[in-house]
């Protein structure tokens, strides 16, 4: 370079390296800040009940709602009379399980502990060992019948997905029933009555869904919800539930419960029966036009998907319906 020495020259090529290498490395700074963000956004909310969250629904009826439809979570419900508290759900796991029963002896100090599980999925089963010894356990046969059959293996499902699932569900186990009953049994909580109910086979053989009538309160399970049903056991009917969602729509629910997502009314039993009576109708009307069975889910996932946004689980109630058409 002319009118620049030697030294000159050299101090600048090392200011320049100098330079491209602090930039290089706030540009590495700067990506791996980057990456470390999306991936905080992107990490799953841990599937825990949250304490101090009760909401009171009607005069005897409360719920721990699943607000942001978490994975893993279900909605907690609670039914207090003058003598005994019906809670129904536990959450995953023994320490979700102590969560719910401490929620429930605050909200009701002294009383009888009543538990029913709306199925035996281990975000709504696998935290009744945590519950006091006096609780009373509550099961329907058919429920009874899916842990004598499947067992934990759902739970080990579950423990494979995350470190998080298996720190809550490992050594988790089934409650026995201290009260049993095959297609309904009803509660007298002092002042309130509650009648629960033996909904099966629907999402699982062992569905139960908990009526409060004073408060027209209905605790659907899975059976009726904001999202798609789904169809989760060798055992789901789509005729079987369309039964259960006709059972729902004549008690004329103001208020129900799903067991995930937000708490709404009877919409979700009548936007149920619209779907399934649908894919029941058209797929029978497929099968006999000799369609096979990919066919009939191609087809049918494509004339619901401008309606249904998410058509993942339409599949299971698709092979329901095939299977029982004639």
């Amino acid at each position: 370079m002319a009118g620049i020495s030697w030294f000159q020259e050299c101090a600048a090529v090392k200011f320049f390296s100098l330079s491209m290498r602090l930039v290089f490395r706030l540009l590495v700074l700067s990506v791996v800040a980057g990456s470390l963000a999306a991936a905080q956004q992107a990490a799953p909310k841990p599937p825990m009940i949250p304490s101090g969250e009760m909401r009171k629904l009607t005069a005897h009826t409360y719920a721990i709602e699943d607000k942001d439809t978490t994975p893993g979570v279900p909605n907690v419900g609670f039914v207090v009379g003058s003598r005994g508290v019906l809670v129904i759900d536990t959450g995953m796991g023994p320490r979700n399980g102590k969560v719910v029963a401490a929620e429930a002896q605050k909200l009701a100090p002294g009383h009888q502990l009543y538990l029913v599980t709306t199925h035996v999925h281990p975000e709504h089963d696998l935290g009744a060992e945590a519950f006091p010894q006096q609780t009373k356990m509550i099961r329907s046969a058919d429920q009874e019948k899916d842990i004598a059959q499947y067992g934990l293996s759902m739970a080990n499902t579950f423990i494979a997905r995350s470190t998080v699932n298996a720190e809550l569900l490992t050594g988790a186990n089934f409650r026995t029933a201290d009260i049993h009953f095959d297609k309904s049994y009803d509660l007298d909580l002092g002042g309130v009555a509650v009648r629960i109910l033996a909904m099966g086979p629907n999402h699982t053989r062992g569905d139960t869904a908990v009526w409060v009538p004073a408060d027209r309160v209905l605790f659907s399970g899975d059976v009726a919800m904001k999202g798609l049903p789904s169809f989760a056991s060798p055992d789901s009917s789509v005729k079987q539930w369309l039964a259960s969602l006709q059972t729902f729509a004549a008690l004329k629910p103001a208020i129900v419960v799903p067991s995930h997502g937000p708490i709404g009314d009877a919409s979700y039993v009548t936007g149920y029966q619209s779907l399934l009576t649908t894919v029941r109708d058209r797929t029978a009307a497929l099968k006999r036009q000799g369609k096979s069975l990919d066919e009939v889910t191609s087809t049918l996932t494509a004339e619901l998907k401008p309606k249904y946004a998410d058509t993942n689980r339409l599949a299971g109630a698709i092979r329901a319906a095939y299977a029982e058409a004639s």
